[in-house]
């Protein structure tokens, strides 16, 4: 899970960048990589303000908004730093985990596949999280 989250964090911090964005896609399966790519299409081209942006290599489980500020990958590993007995908030009928050691990470753990989301300080997180919501409902309804 460490070295996904250098390769977010690489993103942003290449965020000043013009270009697409170099993020490392996930490699869902079966259920999961079907409902990735159905959210993928389904999101927002603006979120917080931030327009939609181009990544690189391209893949259909992958999204960013600006020159990276805010990136979201579907499909990854179920977050290392969740502990079976963590109370996971819900954001619009989303539960998402908040990581303690990266304040900037947030996991939807309550879908066919987990969906990482990473929102830059320039972005608030509650406003990213409440418009992700109805589109991750859609893509993987319960």
């Amino acid at each position: 899970m460490r070295v996904v989250a250098a390769v977010v964090l690489t993103a942003l911090v290449v965020a000043g960048c013009s270009g697409p964005v170099r993020i490392d896609p996930p490699t869902p399966e079966g259920a999961a990589a079907e409902g990735c790519r159905r959210l993928v299409r389904e999101l927002p081209q603006k979120l917080d303000g931030a327009a939609r942006g181009e990544t690189t290599p391209k893949s259909p489980y992958v999204a960013v908004w600006g020159d990276g500020e805010i990136a979201l990958r579907c499909g990854v590993p179920r977050p290392a730093a969740m502990n079976p007995t963590d109370t996971v908030p819900e954001v619009n009928g989303v539960a998402w985990f908040a990581d303690p050691e990266r304040p900037t990470l947030f996991t939807a753990v309550d879908r066919e596949a987990y969906i990482e989301v990473t929102i830059s300080r320039e972005h608030t997180p509650g406003n990213v999280l409440v418009d992700l919501a109805q589109p991750i409902k859609k893509a993987f309804p319960h």
